[in-house]
């Protein structure tokens, strides 16, 4: 029964009530400039970051609810009430393009500490959406280790939980987690295969339904443990795909009526959707989850919370064994991201998926040899080179920090190797971004998230020939030419023409300095991107409508200290 237009309960128990929101996009960056190019398909906004955070991101810091009588009677921060996740790529773009909304989200989550008991609303996610369950064991820990380390760097705080991408999980990546220190996360119901309680020895199999109102330990091989929360899947696809959103009140008493008030146990109704959900795929659904948030916080019998206090006030009575290699977007686990399976986002009907698997083997063997060089280079430069590429993060978060970073981690204290560290780095970094899952879930190897991770290899690749000077791209294209396309004749095809043109190197940063230094006032100030220029000589010559720029210049990356001079 709904508690909204019920009687008191009939029993002493505590209800609770819980929102998770997966806010994530995946990088959009050119591989080479760190900044993302036009994408016509999010008009009008220069890019898709650009539009959802419009729709979506900036919205729910400053929602608007509505009184009875339809006028606004406040502006507030949905994020402080929720509980909610943002990817660390997504989060590096808002910071710099959209600070005031980044700073909402801090704010909001300091907010909830004191709301909520010492517990915050935000969760760490790993690092850029990786499967984790089809990761090598090295990623899987790197993976939650920058997650980790994102997180305490923007929020200042260890995090409680972590949201693992598409709810992908096996065992292995429990154990991870569990080892550096997070206490929980949040699967879908189906990816529960049996539970029971804790003082009790008989496992009872949940055939694809388990009571989510409850939080469960799961005990792993190691010796250690970690809690699961599996949110209720019927009311977060209600959320999600049936409209719910149109209606604030009608979502809050959606959650209410999942609880059952005559019985003695605490129980938490909480459900879990895509963050977009509240203003991109349904327009104005960050006033509905405020409208929600409001008629939630006007019932006696109910408590807001977040994961992190339930679990606090009410440890696991009861104990779950997971479904291996599943995940909440594919019913076949996680073949979606390997395998023809069946899942797809539409096409034409002729069209299918088997593209996936052949790509996943060319970008194992982009992986393969970027280990490789890294395993005979690394030692030479690093005292332990697979530590220093776990502590990686604290340098991509603060790049004034490089000398320091370098002697810690850097065999030669007199940093003679500073390029050659970095570009090994570089080359792991990009290795785990063309891992990023978006580049199988959809329907067409050509879309422009396949071409995005495609440009990941590419700088790997680049990478390794600056490094070994040897180039693998020709073979790479080989096994692209291997690769179906249901647009083209293959992967190589698209490829070809979108991702190798987006190749920068310090010469196009020089012609596009030389070239852009016929109409600047001030090119030193020019901004390029990832890469500094140094001035050693200029001279701009006028004759009426008639401009000659002559010049001799430096170009170094931020990123790798690699420079070359050039005159033009």
């Amino acid at each position: 029964m709904s508690a909204s237009n019920s009687s008191s309960p009939t029993s002493t128990s505590q209800k609770y009530i819980c929102i998770h929101g997966h806010f994530y996009q995946p990088p959009r960056e050119n591989a080479w400039l760190e900044t993302i190019e036009h994408q016509p398909s999010a008009a009008p906004f220069h890019n898709w970051n650009e539009r959802i955070n419009f729709e979506c991101y900036a919205p729910n810091a400053v929602a608007r609810l509505l009184g009875d009588d339809g006028r606004i009677k406040d502006i507030v921060n949905n994020y402080g009430r929720i509980s909610f996740n943002f990817g660390p790529t997504l989060l590096s773009w808002l910071e710099a393009e959209d600070p005031d909304t980044y700073h909402r989200i801090l704010q909001a989550d300091r907010d909830s500490v004191k709301r909520f008991d010492g517990h915050g609303s935000a969760l760490a996610q790993s690092y850029n959406h990786i499967i984790m369950p089809l990761a090598n064991e090295r990623d899987k820990r790197t993976q939650v280790k920058w997650g980790i380390a994102d997180f305490k760097r923007r929020f200042n705080r260890m995090p409680e939980g972590m949201w693992l991408s598409e709810t992908a999980v096996d065992t292995a990546t429990l154990e991870v987690m569990a080892e550096e220190g997070l206490l929980f996360t949040v699967l879908a119901p189906r990816q529960a295969a049996a539970v029971k309680p804790l003082d009790e020895d008989s496992w009872h199999d949940t055939h694809g339904t388990v009571d989510s109102r409850r939080a469960y330990l799961c005990k792993l091989p190691g010796g250690r443990e970690i809690s699961i929360f599996f949110y209720d899947g019927d009311v977060s696809q209600a959320v999600a795909f049936e409209g719910l959103l149109n209606d604030g009140h009608k979502l809050a008493n959606r959650i209410i009526g999942r609880l059952d008030f005559h019985s003695d146990e605490d129980q938490l109704a909480h459900i879990a959707t895509d963050g977009e959900s509240y203003g991109h795929h349904h327009k104005q659904g960050e006033m509905a989850l405020a409208a929600a948030l409001d008629h939630l916080d006007k019932n006696e019998h109910i408590q807001v919370t977040v994961y992190g206090e339930f679990l606090a006030k009410h440890p696991p009575q009861w104990e779950v064994r997971i479904h291996e290699n599943s995940s909440w977007s594919c019913v076949h686990g996680v073949e979606r991201w390997r395998s023809n399976c069946g899942c797809h986002t539409g096409g034409e009907a002729h069209w299918n998926q088997s593209w996936r698997a052949p790509l996943r083997a060319a970008l194992d063997y982009v992986r393969e040899i970027a280990v490789q060089v890294f395993e005979e280079r690394g030692p030479t430069y690093f005292k332990d080179h697979w530590a220093a590429r776990d502590a990686y993060i604290e340098l991509i978060l603060d790049r004034d920090a490089s000398a320091t970073w370098l002697e810690e981690y850097g065999q030669s204290p007199a940093h003679t190797e500073d390029t050659s560290m970095l570009r090994l780095l570089e080359m792991q970094r990009h290795a785990m971004l063309m891992y990023t899952s978006c580049g199988w879930f959809f329907n067409e190897v050509s879309g422009i998230e396949t071409l995005q991770i495609l440009q990941y290899a590419l700088r790997v690749l680049h990478l390794v020939e600056v490094v070994t000077e040897e180039s693998y791209e020709q073979e790479f294209e080989k096994l692209l030419k291997a690769v179906p396309s249901n647009k083209h004749e293959n992967a190589a095809i698209s490829y070809l023409a979108n991702v190798k043109p987006a190749r920068v190197g310090l010469t196009r940063v020089a012609m596009h300095f030389a070239a852009a230094s016929l109409f600047e006032a001030t090119p030193e100030d020019l901004e390029l991107f990832n890469y500094r220029a140094t001035i050693a000589d200029l001279k701009l010559k006028r004759a009426g409508t008639q401009r000659l720029s002559m010049g001799r210049i430096r170009i170094q990356s931020r990123l790798t200290y690699g420079a070359t001079a050039y005159d033009f």
